[in-house]
């Protein structure tokens, strides 16, 4: 106890020591007061209230200072605050062993707690070791369950890679079918109004339509147009129909110097036969028989003049009447005083080929000079084997060759291997190699874009480009035909509209075919069509720029067409020198009709030139 004591004593000096400090220095501010109070005089000056209570204040701290100071000086206040100061330090001790046994209790607490909390800890490790334990083997399932679903997946994306190769290889084959399917149905559907095939080839085909917008009016002349009668011919004979007694005795009636005139026109195959003779006279020693000489060609004891010949030639060869029909129809119009041998008229080709040969020649050297000529081929038959025909022709003169063979060995010996003209052609490539300049068919054309408009109904070009070329036909057609420049310079602007136009669908088309790529069994007779219009666009619009240049190839067509409807008729030639006497008659006849000439008159005057080669073996 001894150093508790000594910290008391030493706390209690200390204290006694500041007291004692601070009483005197109060004392001294108090003597200090009294001292300024008392120099002052007797007249003291009065305090405010609050100086006052502040000095009182101070009187009354002083005193009580000084009390302590004498309980501390005598010992007293010593002994007291010793005394309560050993009360404390034992009250103090008592509180500390109080808190030394709750401190010891405390920690047999907190050891107890300890203990109990390193068993929790313990049973809580175990159980988390359990649990881990636990896991781990629910994670070692769970990767078994994860292979297995990886090789399960692996398995599944492989069959399902299969599958979708199988898928691809059947929509593949499906696109292909498709492409299949619509090629067919193009060439099933293929007629005479979208490609180049002839109408007569389509069997069963639709009515031709008229595009022309009906008027609503009756067929026949209108109100208001000049009429147009049959023509009058001179009368043979003539009839006067006297007047009716009731209208020429009547006085109600008076002549009005007008005569009505009717025509009944009649016609009537006369024959007219020539017969010549003459004496025989024969000599008695050669035994030689002579006599005056007939005039030219009448060699046979029967002879036809160029008229006949003409008649049974047009028939079998421009009107495609069967030979035996032919001699029967002659038969029938002369009441059959006429009996002409289907042998002599089955000749008659081969006459007017060989008769006619200035005029053929004289053809086909207009046709060298001609600045357009339009050129074809065309298909026969000879005893099965397919030949051809090459068709020239100008707006005057009509040739046709025939040919074993297509090509350059067509071209042989026709105007076109040797000319320096415009040709206008089916996009012919073996054309290209001769002429000076080129004009494709575009009558073809617009077929060919119908065709891709029916097969091709998800692109936008071909209706454009269809569009496109027929304003432009519309426009070559209405041109003042009595202005003999080109159409590019009568319209520059309207030409250059044109063919920007026409670009600007190509490269629509372009885009349309890179965007759906066609496959290996695609329609493709669109996409070589955009391709040919691309390449040859100056032969596509040459007739823009030359006003002698047709637009399409219609006249040869036409040309070709008589020949085709020939071998309809033939069904086939027994010969190909048959075939060829026959080209060289049909193309005089075309060029007669091209001329405007009297057919008839002109292809007897033919037959009555005298033929080269003897008329026995002209009507043997």
């Amino acid at each position: 106890m001894r150093p508790a004591e000594t910290t008391a004593d030493i706390d209690y000096r200390q204290l006694y020591e500041a007291l004692l400090a601070r009483c005197a220095q109060l004392e001294a501010t108090i003597s200090k007061l009294e001292g300024e109070g008392a120099g002052i005089g007797s007249k003291k000056p009065p305090f405010s209230n609050f100086a006052y209570e502040f000095f009182t204040s101070l009187q009354y701290r002083a005193k009580s200072m000084k009390a302590q100071l004498d309980a501390f000086t005598s010992g007293e206040k010593y002994v007291d605050l010793k005394a309560e100061a050993k009360a404390q330090l034992a009250k103090s001790e008592k509180e500390i062993k109080k808190l030394k046994q709750e401190l010891a209790d405390t920690r047999r607490q907190v050891i107890d707690v300890r203990n109990k909390w390193a068993e929790i800890f313990d049973d809580l490790e175990k159980e988390r070791a359990k649990e881990r334990e636990g896991q781990r083997r629910e994670l070692k399932k769970m990767e078994e369950r994860a292979l297995n679903a990886e090789r399960q997946r692996d398995e599944a994306k492989d069959r399902l890679l299969e599958k979708t190769r199988e898928l691809y290889q059947a929509q593949t084959e499906l696109e292909d079918e498709r492409d299949k399917n619509q090629t067919l149905k193009s060439q099933i559907n293929r007629d005479h109004a979208n490609s180049s095939t002839s109408s007569s080839q389509v069997p069963n085909r639709k009515k031709i339509t008229n595009n022309r917008v009906r008027s609503g009016k009756r067929p026949g002349g209108q109100p208001g147009h000049e009429h147009h009668p049959r023509k009058r011919h001179e009368p043979t004979s003539k009839v006067e129909i006297p007047s009716p007694a009731e209208f020429a005795d009547s006085p109600d009636y008076v002549p009005t110097g007008r005569t009505i005139v009717k025509q009944h026109v009649d016609i009537r195959l006369v024959v007219i036969t020539t017969e010549y003779s003459t004496p025989e006279y024969r000599n008695v020693r050669t035994g030689e028989r002579v006599h005056a000489e007939f005039p030219g060609g009448l060699v046979l004891d029967v002879t036809y003049s160029g008229r006949v010949k003409a008649l049974a030639f047009l028939l079998n060869n421009y009107c495609n009447v069967s030979i035996g029909r032919v001699s029967e129809l002659l038969g029938e119009l002369t009441q059959g005083e006429m009996e002409v041998s289907t042998g002599m008229i089955n000749g008659l080709s081969g006459e007017f080929s060989r008769k006619s040969e200035a005029q053929q020649k004289e053809a086909f050297a207009d046709m060298l000079l001609a600045p357009v000529i339009n050129v074809d081929f065309t298909t026969a038959t000879v005893n099965g084997v397919q030949m051809n025909v090459a068709v020239c022709a100008t707006p005057n003169n009509v040739l046709y060759f025939a040919r074993e063979n297509k090509g350059h060995k067509g071209v042989k010996g026709t105007p076109v291997e040797t000319c320096f003209s415009t040709l206008v052609h089916d996009n012919e490539s073996t054309f290209y190699s001769y002429g000076d300049a080129h004009q494709e068919c575009l009558d073809h054309v617009l077929r060919y874009l119908q065709d891709s408009i029916l097969n091709e109904v998800t692109l936008k070009w071909n209706a454009r480009m269809q569009l496109l070329l027929r304003e432009m036909i519309h426009f070559r057609k209405h041109l003042d035909p009595e202005d003999s420049r080109n159409p590019d310079e009568i319209d520059p602007g309207k030409v250059a509209g044109f063919e920007a136009s026409y670009d600007e669908i190509l490269r629509q088309a372009k885009k349309e075919y890179e965007y759906e790529p066609l496959g290996k069994y695609s329609y493709r007779k669109g996409y070589n069509l955009y391709l040919r219009l691309e390449r040859l666009k100056a032969e596509h619009l040459l007739f823009l720029h030359d006003r002698n240049v047709p637009y399409s190839n219609s006249l040869a067509e036409r040309m070709a067409r008589v020949f085709k409807r020939k071998q309809h008729q033939v069904m086939a030639f027994r010969s190909f020198d048959g075939l060829d006497k026959l080209c060289d008659a049909l193309g005089v006849v075309a060029t007669f009709r091209e001329q405007g000439m009297n057919l008839y008159e002109s292809v007897a005057a033919v037959f009555d030139m005298p033929d080269s080669k003897g008329g026995v073996q002209a009507e043997a």
